[in-house]
């Protein structure tokens, strides 16, 4: 029935994609934002995550076949770019920029993490690319259930950015201080999350 696959999408992209997890780490790779920044670089985030896996399930499939490309060495490639960017904050080199000369760098930079990491891998990573092409191949040759997983993403992705509006909300209430020393720790925390990827992918890799 419709609505039991609507429960299972909503649930499955939900549980995969983590919105309320995803708030530390939105936190510190926006470290150094004025807060309108941090607005733009979520609400772009969350709009890249919806084209991204709404074009998984329309030919997410098709397209890494043709590529050769496979979900685990996509795992370990977003494990290792994440692991740099964790590089950067655990030793403060990701420096906020004060200037009026590097405003348009800042622009720049707001919208390259909105696409990395946020929305790729963070948002929309090798594990809610697997759960949409999974529940991509349940809806085929059906549109109103593909209509239905359009929608669930697109929930997920809104989840996801109330999630980072009040992480924001956060870090401007911890002050500079506050915010150096997250920044720290939570640069351990993308460190390990970035590990693990590269060792599940690994480990898919070895199994297969």
């Amino acid at each position: 029935m419709p609505i039991e696959f609507a429960i299972s999408a909503l649930v499955t992209l939900l549980v995969v994609v983590d919105p309320v997890g995803l708030a530390p780490g939105f936190l510190a790779v926006t470290d150094g934002l004025a807060v309108p920044q941090r607005r733009r670089v979520a609400l772009r985030a969350s709009a890249i995550a919806v084209v991204v896996l709404i074009g998984t399930a329309l030919i997410g499939d098709w397209l890494l076949r043709e590529l050769g490309i496979t979900l685990p060495a996509f795992r370990i490639a977003g494990g290792l770019l994440l692991f740099a960017i964790a590089f950067e904050m655990l030793f403060g080199l990701r420096q906020p920029r004060e200037t009026a000369t590097a405003e348009r760098a800042a622009e720049e930079h707001v919208r390259h993490i909105a696409a990395f990491p946020l929305a790729i891998p963070m948002l929309a990573g090798p594990g809610a690319i697997t759960a949409t092409l999974l529940l991509s191949g349940q809806a085929a040759g059906r549109p109103i259930w593909l209509a239905i997983l359009f929608g669930m993403i697109v929930l997920v992705a809104l989840a996801s950015l109330a999630s980072f509006l009040v992480a924001a909300r956060l870090g401007r209430l911890l002050g500079i201080t506050g915010n150096v020393v997250l920044s720290r720790l939570l640069g351990i925390i993308l460190a390990a999350l970035a590990v693990q990827y590269v060792i599940d992918g690994v480990r898919a890799t070895l199994a297969g």
